[in-house]
C-alpha cells in the first residue's frame, strides 16, 4: 500500500483565510517534483488547478481543506536562501482589501519586455503572486483581494 503513497513533507505557514482570519499550519509539499529533485515550492502549489489545499492546523493537528479563493495570503520561510544575480527585483507595496498593506520585493526571472509591476500583476493563469517581505519570510498573495499596488524606488 506505501507504494500508491504520494510522499508530501510538512512546511509550516501562517495563512489569512476570510473569514476565519490567521491559521498556524502546514502546507504539504511534494518531495519531488515535475521540475527538479527536492521540494515543491509553494507557490507552485498555490497556483495548481485545484480549487483547495490540504493543512495541517498547527494548534489541533486536523487536516483542513481550504479553497484557494478565501485564501488572502500565506506567508512561509523560503525553502532556498539566497537567489541567482540574473533574477529581476521589483521593490513594491500592496495594499489589500483588509486595509493592511505589505511592503517588500518580488524576486523572479521575467523576460525584458514584462519586467514592469504591471506586468507582474496582469500574468494570466496565476491566482497568487510572490513577495518577499524580508530575508527570511515569503509570502504569497491571492491577487483577487489586492486594491492597489505601487512600484517603489529600489532604495526604499
Amino acid at each position: 500500500m506505501d507504494s500508491y503513497r504520494i510522499r508530501k513533507d510538512e512546511h509550516p505557514a501562517r495563512l489569512w483565510v476570510h473569514p476565519e482570519g490567521p491559521v498556524d499550519a502546514s502546507l504539504f509539499l511534494h518531495i519531488n517534483t515535475d521540475r527538479a529533485s527536492g521540494y515543491e515550492e509553494p507557490v507552485e502549489l498555490i497556483n495548481g488547478a485545484e480549487p483547495f489545499i490540504v493543512v495541517r492546523h498547527a494548534r489541533t493537528e486536523e487536516t483542513r481543506f481550504y479553497s484557494k479563493r478565501a485564501i488572502v495570503r500565506i506567508e512561509y520561510a523560503p525553502l532556498v536562501q539566497g537567489e541567482s544575480a540574473d533574477v529581476d527585483r521589483i521593490p513594491c507595496e500592496l495594499l489589500m482589501m483588509d486595509g493592511s498593506s505589505l511592503s517588500g520585493t518580488i524576486r523572479e526571472f521575467l523576460v525584458p519586455e514584462h519586467r514592469r509591476l504591471f506586468d507582474y500583476l496582469n500574468q494570466r493563469g496565476e491566482q497568487f503572486l510572490r513577495i518577499y517581505l524580508d530575508e527570511d519570510t515569503a509570502c504569497l498573495v491571492n491577487k483577487a483581494y489586492i486594491v492597489r499596488a505601487l512600484e517603489l524606488d529600489a532604495g526604499n
